[in-house]
């Protein structure tokens, strides 16, 4: 079973993030964090290094990840739908098709545009 494993927002450009446990995520991205290219960042727990801004850590592998472009990924109350790879840096981009509350630890399950399911 895939999950999050950490959740990040970064309301000041360039300044460090602050981690959370659970944040609320409406149409523009987590509450708290500042407007970006995309709503969310995500990216899987074996590409996260130092300097790595994402929002949302998922245990799903890269290829995982970059597999559900073009379709979902569904955790806690959201949904997300995967629009591209990230620019200069790992994971994906995903604007927010529904919106609810995510919380570290909460299942993540990845659909694909074809609607093959992984659950990692």
């Amino acid at each position: 079973m895939a999950e999050v494993t950490e959740l990040h927002v970064y309301p000041v450009s360039g300044e460090p993030g602050r981690d959370l446990e659970e944040a609320a995520v409406d149409s523009e991205g987590l509450a708290g964090d500042r407007r970006k290219k995309a709503a969310v960042h995500v990216v899987a727990a074996a590409d996260v290094a130092p300097d790595t801004r994402a929002n949302l850590v998922v245990s799903l592998t890269p290829v995982e990840l970059e597999a559900a472009i073009g379709g979902l990924l569904v955790t806690g109350g959201v949904e997300l739908e995967v629009t591209g790879t990230a620019r200069n840096c790992p994971g994906v981009y995903a604007a927010v098709r529904h919106p609810g509350v995510v919380r570290v630890g909460d299942e993540v399950t990845a659909v694909a545009p074809d609607g093959a399911v992984d659950a990692g």
